[in-house]
Protein backbone atom coordinates (compact mmCIF):
# COMPACT_ATOMS: atom_id res chain seq x y z
CA UNK A 1 0.00 0.00 0.00
CA UNK A 2 3.22 2.67 0.65
CA UNK A 3 4.43 1.25 -2.82
CA UNK A 4 1.28 2.92 -4.06
CA UNK A 5 1.01 5.72 -2.43
CA UNK A 6 4.76 6.72 -3.23
CA UNK A 7 4.02 6.24 -7.04
CA UNK A 8 0.84 7.91 -7.17
CA UNK A 9 2.77 10.62 -5.35
CA UNK A 10 5.26 10.07 -7.74
CA UNK A 11 3.28 10.32 -10.68
CA UNK A 12 1.29 13.79 -9.36
CA UNK A 13 4.19 15.53 -8.45
CA UNK A 14 5.44 15.08 -12.00
CA UNK A 15 1.89 16.12 -13.77
CA UNK A 16 1.88 19.06 -11.34
CA UNK A 17 5.00 20.17 -12.74
CA UNK A 18 4.12 19.38 -16.23
CA UNK A 19 1.19 21.95 -15.17
CA UNK A 20 3.19 24.49 -14.08
CA UNK A 21 5.50 24.21 -16.73
CA UNK A 22 2.74 24.64 -19.27
CA UNK A 23 1.32 27.73 -17.83
CA UNK A 24 4.85 29.15 -17.05
CA UNK A 25 4.26 33.12 -17.36
CA UNK A 26 5.42 35.01 -19.99
CA UNK A 27 5.59 39.17 -20.68
CA UNK A 28 4.78 41.58 -23.33
CA UNK A 29 8.02 43.15 -24.02
CA UNK A 30 8.13 46.92 -23.60
CA UNK A 31 10.79 49.35 -23.22
CA UNK A 32 10.92 52.40 -20.67
CA UNK A 33 10.80 55.74 -22.43
CA UNK A 34 13.33 58.46 -21.53
CA UNK A 35 13.46 62.22 -22.41
CA UNK A 36 16.14 64.31 -23.91
CA UNK A 37 17.77 61.44 -25.83
CA UNK A 38 18.81 59.11 -22.68
CA UNK A 39 18.80 55.65 -23.57
CA UNK A 40 16.05 53.72 -22.21
CA UNK A 41 15.91 50.74 -19.50
CA UNK A 42 13.84 47.72 -18.70
CA UNK A 43 11.24 47.45 -16.47
CA UNK A 44 12.35 45.02 -13.47
CA UNK A 45 10.01 42.58 -14.64
CA UNK A 46 11.87 42.59 -17.64
CA UNK A 47 15.61 42.21 -16.08
CA UNK A 48 16.09 38.51 -16.52
CA UNK A 49 16.51 39.36 -20.06
CA UNK A 50 20.04 40.68 -19.32
CA UNK A 51 20.62 36.71 -18.01
CA UNK A 52 20.32 35.30 -21.37
CA UNK A 53 21.82 36.24 -25.02
CA UNK A 54 19.29 38.71 -25.51
CA UNK A 55 20.14 42.70 -26.53
CA UNK A 56 17.63 45.42 -26.77
CA UNK A 57 20.43 47.92 -26.65
CA UNK A 58 23.73 48.57 -28.78
CA UNK A 59 26.75 50.04 -27.79
CA UNK A 60 26.62 53.79 -25.94
CA UNK A 61 27.79 55.42 -28.97
CA UNK A 62 26.29 57.10 -31.64
CA UNK A 63 25.02 54.24 -33.33
CA UNK A 64 21.42 53.50 -34.38
CA UNK A 65 20.73 49.77 -35.68
CA UNK A 66 17.36 49.46 -38.23
CA UNK A 67 15.35 46.30 -37.57
CA UNK A 68 12.25 45.55 -39.23
CA UNK A 69 9.52 42.98 -38.75
CA UNK A 70 8.70 41.54 -42.43
CA UNK A 71 5.50 39.63 -42.34
CA UNK A 72 4.26 40.57 -45.63
CA UNK A 73 4.91 42.81 -48.87
CA UNK A 74 2.23 45.04 -49.47
CA UNK A 75 4.66 47.78 -52.07
CA UNK A 76 6.11 49.61 -48.52
CA UNK A 77 9.04 46.74 -48.01
CA UNK A 78 10.59 47.12 -51.20
CA UNK A 79 10.22 50.96 -50.84
CA UNK A 80 12.26 50.83 -47.39
CA UNK A 81 14.85 48.51 -49.36
CA UNK A 82 15.60 50.93 -51.50
CA UNK A 83 15.73 53.62 -49.66
CA UNK A 84 18.14 51.92 -47.74
CA UNK A 85 20.06 51.33 -50.58
CA UNK A 86 20.13 54.73 -51.37
CA UNK A 87 21.71 55.70 -47.98
CA UNK A 88 24.29 52.77 -47.75
CA UNK A 89 22.45 51.69 -44.87
CA UNK A 90 22.01 48.04 -43.62
CA UNK A 91 19.26 46.89 -42.44
CA UNK A 92 17.52 43.72 -40.34
CA UNK A 93 14.53 42.27 -41.69
CA UNK A 94 12.65 39.97 -39.18
CA UNK A 95 10.83 37.57 -41.54
CA UNK A 96 8.30 34.79 -41.70
CA UNK A 97 7.43 32.12 -43.73
CA UNK A 98 5.16 34.25 -45.69
CA UNK A 99 7.51 36.48 -47.26
CA UNK A 100 9.93 34.15 -48.58
CA UNK A 101 7.55 32.15 -50.25
CA UNK A 102 4.93 35.15 -51.55
CA UNK A 103 8.21 37.27 -52.63
CA UNK A 104 11.33 35.15 -53.08
CA UNK A 105 12.87 37.84 -55.15
CA UNK A 106 12.40 40.41 -52.50
CA UNK A 107 14.18 38.22 -50.26
CA UNK A 108 16.92 37.95 -52.60
CA UNK A 109 17.58 41.58 -53.38
CA UNK A 110 18.10 42.00 -49.52
CA UNK A 111 20.51 39.34 -49.10
CA UNK A 112 22.46 40.34 -52.35
CA UNK A 113 22.07 43.91 -50.74
CA UNK A 114 23.65 43.17 -47.70
CA UNK A 115 21.13 43.54 -45.34
CA UNK A 116 20.60 41.10 -42.69
CA UNK A 117 17.73 38.31 -42.84
CA UNK A 118 17.03 37.24 -39.93
CA UNK A 119 14.19 34.63 -38.22
CA UNK A 120 11.15 35.38 -37.04
CA UNK A 121 9.88 32.10 -36.84
CA UNK A 122 8.31 30.39 -39.62
CA UNK A 123 4.46 31.10 -38.51
CA UNK A 124 4.28 33.97 -35.94
CA UNK A 125 3.09 31.57 -33.09
CA UNK A 126 3.00 32.47 -29.46
CA UNK A 127 6.49 30.60 -28.33
CA UNK A 128 6.90 31.40 -24.90
CA UNK A 129 5.57 27.71 -23.40
CA UNK A 130 7.00 25.73 -26.25
CA UNK A 131 9.38 23.04 -25.75
CA UNK A 132 13.12 23.32 -27.01
CA UNK A 133 11.95 20.94 -29.71
CA UNK A 134 9.18 22.70 -30.99
CA UNK A 135 11.26 25.79 -30.81
CA UNK A 136 13.90 23.98 -33.17
CA UNK A 137 10.81 23.32 -35.37
CA UNK A 138 9.41 26.65 -36.37
CA UNK A 139 12.96 28.41 -36.39
CA UNK A 140 14.41 25.74 -38.72
CA UNK A 141 11.42 25.59 -41.23
CA UNK A 142 12.42 28.91 -41.80
CA UNK A 143 16.09 28.90 -42.33
CA UNK A 144 15.14 25.43 -44.70
CA UNK A 145 13.25 28.01 -46.70
CA UNK A 146 15.50 31.13 -46.86
CA UNK A 147 18.47 28.41 -47.81
CA UNK A 148 16.85 26.76 -50.36
CA UNK A 149 16.16 30.19 -51.55
CA UNK A 150 19.43 31.71 -51.31
CA UNK A 151 21.91 29.04 -50.90
CA UNK A 152 23.02 31.06 -47.97
CA UNK A 153 22.79 30.18 -44.04
CA UNK A 154 20.21 31.69 -42.40
CA UNK A 155 21.74 34.60 -39.86
CA UNK A 156 21.39 33.08 -36.02
CA UNK A 157 19.06 36.53 -34.70
CA UNK A 158 15.74 36.18 -33.60
CA UNK A 159 13.08 38.47 -32.78
CA UNK A 160 9.81 36.80 -30.58
CA UNK A 161 6.83 36.60 -32.47
CA UNK A 162 4.46 39.10 -30.96
CA UNK A 163 7.22 40.08 -28.96
CA UNK A 164 6.50 37.40 -26.57
CA UNK A 165 9.00 36.73 -23.88
CA UNK A 166 9.42 34.42 -21.15
CA UNK A 167 12.72 32.74 -19.56
CA UNK A 168 11.75 29.27 -21.16
CA UNK A 169 11.82 31.36 -24.62
CA UNK A 170 15.16 32.63 -23.95
CA UNK A 171 16.75 29.49 -22.68
CA UNK A 172 16.04 27.60 -25.89
CA UNK A 173 17.37 30.38 -27.84
CA UNK A 174 20.45 30.02 -26.24
CA UNK A 175 20.76 26.69 -26.62
CA UNK A 176 19.81 26.99 -30.11
CA UNK A 177 22.76 28.72 -31.08
CA UNK A 178 20.22 31.79 -31.49
CA UNK A 179 20.84 35.86 -30.03
CA UNK A 180 17.38 36.95 -28.63
CA UNK A 181 17.07 40.76 -30.30
CA UNK A 182 14.35 43.03 -28.91
CA UNK A 183 14.39 46.87 -29.38
CA UNK A 184 14.88 50.01 -27.57
CA UNK A 185 12.34 52.13 -29.74
CA UNK A 186 8.66 51.44 -31.53
CA UNK A 187 5.75 52.80 -31.87
CA UNK A 188 2.57 52.22 -32.99
CA UNK A 189 3.21 52.09 -36.66
CA UNK A 190 1.91 48.21 -38.02
CA UNK A 191 -1.81 49.06 -38.66
CA UNK A 192 -2.17 49.89 -41.63
CA UNK A 193 -5.76 51.36 -41.67
CA UNK A 194 -4.63 53.91 -39.08
CA UNK A 195 -1.34 54.84 -40.11
CA UNK A 196 0.20 57.84 -38.10
CA UNK A 197 0.78 61.54 -40.07
CA UNK A 198 4.06 61.80 -41.04
CA UNK A 199 4.75 65.08 -39.09
CA UNK A 200 3.92 62.94 -36.30
CA UNK A 201 5.82 59.80 -36.62
CA UNK A 202 8.79 61.79 -37.47
CA UNK A 203 8.52 64.12 -34.40
CA UNK A 204 8.15 61.13 -32.23
CA UNK A 205 10.74 59.27 -33.74
CA UNK A 206 13.96 62.00 -33.96
CA UNK A 207 12.76 62.96 -30.00
CA UNK A 208 13.27 59.21 -28.86
CA UNK A 209 16.81 58.70 -30.76
CA UNK A 210 19.37 57.84 -28.38
CA UNK A 211 22.88 56.22 -28.60
CA UNK A 212 22.89 52.19 -29.52
CA UNK A 213 19.16 52.28 -30.31
CA UNK A 214 17.90 49.32 -32.06
CA UNK A 215 14.31 51.12 -33.59
CA UNK A 216 11.79 48.62 -34.65
CA UNK A 217 9.62 49.95 -37.74
CA UNK A 218 7.51 47.77 -39.69
CA UNK A 219 8.45 47.99 -43.00
CA UNK A 220 4.64 47.48 -44.61
CA UNK A 221 4.01 51.20 -42.95
CA UNK A 222 2.92 53.73 -45.87
CA UNK A 223 4.06 56.14 -43.20
CA UNK A 224 7.51 54.69 -42.46
CA UNK A 225 7.94 54.07 -46.03
CA UNK A 226 7.29 57.87 -47.32
CA UNK A 227 9.80 59.33 -44.16
CA UNK A 228 12.94 56.87 -44.18
CA UNK A 229 14.86 58.91 -46.49
CA UNK A 230 14.11 62.03 -44.24
CA UNK A 231 14.80 60.05 -41.16
CA UNK A 232 18.24 58.63 -42.24
CA UNK A 233 19.38 62.40 -43.33
CA UNK A 234 18.33 63.94 -39.95
CA UNK A 235 20.28 60.49 -38.23
CA UNK A 236 23.59 61.18 -40.74
CA UNK A 237 22.88 65.24 -39.89
CA UNK A 238 22.95 64.40 -36.24
CA UNK A 239 26.64 62.27 -36.59
CA UNK A 240 24.74 58.47 -36.33
CA UNK A 241 26.17 55.64 -38.27
CA UNK A 242 23.95 52.89 -38.85
CA UNK A 243 25.60 49.42 -37.05
CA UNK A 244 24.76 45.71 -37.95
CA UNK A 245 23.49 42.94 -35.44
CA UNK A 246 27.02 41.32 -35.73
CA UNK A 247 28.14 44.21 -33.63
CA UNK A 248 26.13 43.56 -30.46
Amino acid sequence: MKKIIKTLSVILSAASLTSLCASAEYNDFYIMRKKDHNRPCLDTCLSYIDDYDAYYLGKDEKVIYLTFDAGYENGNVEKIVDTLDKHGAKGAFFVLENIIRRNPELIVKMAEHGHTVCNHSAHHKNMTNMSLDECGMELTALENEYRELTGKQMPKFFRPPEGKVSKNLLCNMEKLGYKTVFWSFAYADWNNDKQPSEEYAVKLILDNTHNGEIILLHPTSKTNADILDQLLSEWERMGYRFGTLDEL
